[in-house]
Parts: structure tokens; C-alpha cells; sequence
């Protein structure tokens, strides 16, 4: 007698389903969470789409709709004459059990993930140094709450430092100092917008800001992004009276361009005409390996409508924990308020050091060394990623990632998931869009690990791709019918 391969009991695994919205997208979460967790494990048979369909009390056309995104995801494979299974290779979230009395520890990243800062031994022992001095003789402000805009010499130190780099047109009373630039987007958020207030997003685009709008209750209008960035005129055309964009003019992400001057000028027309913000965030304008780049949108701003972002953290160390803001007369005062009755002040301890770091030249010399490490680490990837005819990669000019464009129709998702089982890590372009149809491609970070290391990562990523070659998502569509 034929066994069953599915248990008869499997659509209890599947959480209740809403009865309005998108129910093959939410029978879509459910069994990626199932499969996720390892409660469904690789190979295991799902049901038929007929039976799924009349067991959870949903049209059989959001069931097929359901397992076409799991296919294409790479979370199941269709097998002609047999029907729909669990992937062999798909990522598990299950903790890792730990031994008694041990301490939690996390494995460290893999190459090619996002985020991650090289750690320069001759700046961090300058660092630690120029903490011991503050240590050694504390000043009587480390001892009693300051400033809400933060300590004055590193408020000093930052202002005489963009003016130089970035053409910045700010003093030390314009300077916020934050624990980071997602800090400085939510005060400004929390200050210069209300609720249900429409703002302008790039799309694709940063998914953390993203996710900061969205959670002040922000109404996000996706402006598509081409070769010279943001379009203000399809802004303008979707949105006009938007009461902010956010932008990364100088390199934006995920795509990496440089926004053109006359699209710059266009949009610093558009808030003067509106009373907009923009929201302007720099975040890794210090990586240019060719040219000289433009000047921030805020040094040709006449209007004063442009607030500054930026961070230490993609250049010094995420752990230091301080970025900065450079805020309109406007907007100081109210920011203040509220920097004041929320997390009062940055740490002056950590500020003085890094005060003297900046103004006593280690910072200059610092990024120096660190964009020579950042270019070799990123012609690494590129020669290794280069490598296979199934990806096109072009070495960015600028910042400390880049993107692997796929074949058109192949699933980044999918891919995404081979890459980490080789040992690289990347993120998926496609789920960084807001509007439909996404861009696909992974986005692959080259800071923070030693050439070889990336190149060997990338090289066992691409021979995983020449052994079994990326599937287009139609022809996993054409299985999943003729099953």
C-alpha cells in the first residue's frame, strides 16, 4: 500500500487566515515560516493547491499564487508528475542551542554583508590613547548633564570638517551631534512632521529610513531613481505637496549613482516652492575612489530647506555610536526640545576623544588608509563575483557596496540564500523597491574584510552558480502548472 507523503493533520500547521487583504501573500508568510523554522523540512511534499485551497477556505487561485512566490524565492521546487516540495537548501531560523552557563555569542557576519567597518589597529590605538587622556584627566562637564546639541569641541571639530569636505555651509550652533544618522531621522521626523503627512522616498531605496517614516505614521511616495537619482519632476507629478523627500544624493542606495546637478537644483526648487524638507543623508560620501564628488545638496541650498545627515559609523566603527546632524535655524529649537526629554545628550566621554581624533589630523590620515583598504577589498569582489557569466558587476566609483545585476526573470530572493550557504553575504535588490516591478540584483558590501577573504567568498559563490545556474522564474512557473 502507497504511503501518504503529507501528514493528514498539515494545514493545522498554517496559521488562521485573514479573511480580507492579500490571502495569497499571507499563505505565502505562513509556510515560508513553517519552512524557515524547519517545521516543514527540505523535501517534504505540500499539498496540492486544490486541496490546500478548500482546506484553509481560499480561491485555488491565491494557493497557486502563493507557491509561485515560494518557487521563485527559492523556499520550494516543483517536480513534473510529482507536485511541490520543500527546497533542498533554504535558510533554517531555528536558535542554536546553548550550553549551560555559557554566554550568548554571535557568529561573526560573513564577507560581503552590509554595514560592517574595517577595524584599523593604528586608529584604534590612537582612539584608546586619546580616551586614556580624558580619562586620565576629566574635565568637569564629563561629571554633569550638557548641551542637548552636544559637547562644543566636537561640534566644532565636525563643522570645521564638512565645511572643508563636503562644502557644507554650517557653524558649531547648527550642529546636532546623535548616536547615529537613524537617531538624527527621528528627531527630525518627530519635529518637522505629523502623522499622515506625505513624504517623498527614493525607490528603490534605504530600507531603515523606510522603516522610520512608516513608523511616525508617514504617507511614503516612491520616486523612481535612474542613472542621475531622484527624479523631482515624477515627485512632483505623484506627490506635489509632499512635506518632505528623503535622499542619498551623493551615492544613493542601494544603486550607488551620483544625483546630477540639474536634478540637485530641481529639487532645492521644489521644497523652497512647497516649504518641504529635505533630508538630505551622507552617509559614505568619504569612499570616492575616482573624481571629485559634488558638493552636498545643503552648500548650494539658499533657501535653508536642506537638513544634513551623517554618521561615523561606516568610517570609524558602528560600536562608537555618534553621528551628526546639520539643522535649518527652523528646526533647532524645537529639535532640541525634544533631544532634551528623550535621550537628553550624547556621550560626552566618547564625544571628547573623538574631538581630538578629528582636529588633531589622526581622522584625516585615518580615512585615507581606509578608502586604499575599501578600493583593494572592493576589486576583490568584483574579480571574483566577475567571474560568472550568470552575473554583471561594474566597480562603483564610490561608497562601501556594490550590485550584482542579475539575468532578467532570475530570483534575487533565491539567490540571496545560495550566496549565505557559500559564505557570502548580500542582500536582495528587489525587496528594497516600493512600487512594482522590482530591479533584481544582489547588493553585496566590501568593507571590513581583507581582499582575500571576499575574493574566495565571491569565487565559492560563483562556482555554486556554474554547478547549478540560476532557474528564470517563468520556467519554475511553467513546472508548477504543467504539476
Amino acid at each position: 500500500m502507497k504511503s501518504k507523503t503529507n501528514p493528514a493533520d498539515w494545514s493545522a500547521l498554517i496559521p488562521v487566515l485573514p479573511q480580507s487583504g492579500p490571502r495569497a501573500a499571507a499563505l505565502y508568510e505562513a509556510v515560508r515560516r513553517l519552512i524557515e523554522a524547519g517545521t516543514l523540512p527540505p523535501g517534504a511534499k505540500l499539498p496540492t493547491t486544490r486541496d490546500l485551497a478548500a482546506r484553509l477556505g481560499l480561491s485555488r487561485a491565491a494557493a497557486v499564487a502563493a507557491f509561485e512566490m515560494l518557487i521563485a524565492d527559492g523556499f520550494a521546487e516543483a517536480r513534473i508528475g510529482a507536485g511541490t516540495f520543500v527546497a533542498g537548501a533554504v535558510p533554517h531560523l531555528t536558535p542554536r542551542p546553548r550550553k549551560t552557563g555559557s554566554s550568548p555569542s554571535a557568529d561573526p557576519p560573513p564577507p560581503g554583508t552590509l554595514g560592517i567597518a574595517t577595524a584599523d589597529t593604528r586608529t584604534l590605538r590612537t582612539f584608546r590613547l586619546l580616551l586614556s587622556r580624558h580619562l586620565a584627566r576629566p574635565a568637569p562637564d564629563l561629571f554633569g548633564y550638557g548641551d542637548p546639541r552636544g559637547g562644543v569641541g566636537l561640534r566644532e571639530a565636525v563643522a570645521s570638517y564638512l565645511r572643508s569636505a563636503r562644502g557644507v555651509r554650517c557653524d558649531a550652533d547648527e550642529i546636532l551631534i546623535t548616536t547615529g544618522t537613524q537617531h538624527g531621522l527621528d528627531l527630525v521626523i518627530r519635529t518637522a512632521l505629523a502623522p499622515g503627512d506625505p513624504v517623498w522616498v527614493e525607490d528603490p531605496g534605504y530600507p531603515m529610513a523606510r522603516a522610520a517614516f512608516e513608523g511616525a505614521g508617514m504617507r511614503l511616495v516612491g520616486v523612481p531613481v535612474d542613472k542621475e537619482g531622484l527624479d523631482a519632476a515624477l515627485g512632483e507629478a505623484a506627490m506635489p505637496d509632499a512635506r518632505a523627500v528623503y535622499v542619498t544624493p551623493s551615492h544613493q542606495f542601494p544603486l550607488g549613482v551620483t544625483m546630477t546637478m540639474r536634478r540637485r537644483l530641481a529639487l532645492i526648487d521644489w521644497a523652497r516652492r512647497h516649504g518641504s524638507w529635505i533630508m538630505e543623508d551622507d552617509y559614505d560620501s568619504e569612499f570616492r575612489y575616482a573624481g571629485s564628488p559634488l558638493t552636498s545638496l545643503q552648500g548650494i541650498d539658499g533657501s535653508g530647506r536642506v537638513i544634513y545627515l551623517g554618521t561615523f559609523s561606516k568610517v570609524l566603527f558602528p560600536g562608537i555610536r555618534l553621528g551628526y546632524a546639520v539643522l535649518p535655524e527652523a528646526l533647532i529649537e524645537p529639535v532640541l526640545r525634544l533631544r532634551a526629554r528623550s535621550d537628553r545628550q550624547p556621550p560626552a566621554f566618547a564625544e571628547a576623544a573623538l574631538a581630538d581624533l578629528v582636529r588633531e589630523g589622526h581622522f584625516a590620515a585615518h580615512l585615507r588608509r581606509a578608502r586604499r583598504l575599501a578600493e583593494s577589498a572592493r576589486d576583490a569582489l568584483v574579480d571574483g563575483l566577475s567571474r560568472s557569466p550568470h552575473l554583471s558587476v561594474t566597480p562603483p566609483d564610490q561608497g562601501l557596496h556594490l550590485i550584482a545585476g542579475l539575468a532578467d526573470g532570475r530570483s534575487d530572493t533565491a539567490l540571496v540564500a545560495r550566496a549565505a550557504a557559500c559564505g557570502l553575504g548580500s542582500r536582495a535588490l528587489s525587496a528594497m523597491h516600493l512600487s512594482p516591478p522590482p530591479q533584481r540584483g544582489l547588493v553585496i558590501g566590501f568593507s571590513g574584510y581583507p581582499p582575500e577573504v571576499l575574493r574566495d567568498a565571491a569565487l565559492r559563490f560563483v562556482r555554486d552558480l556554474d554547478r547549478h545556474p540560476p532557474e528564470p522564474a517563468e520556467e519554475i512557473r511553467k513546472k508548477l502548472r504543467t504539476a
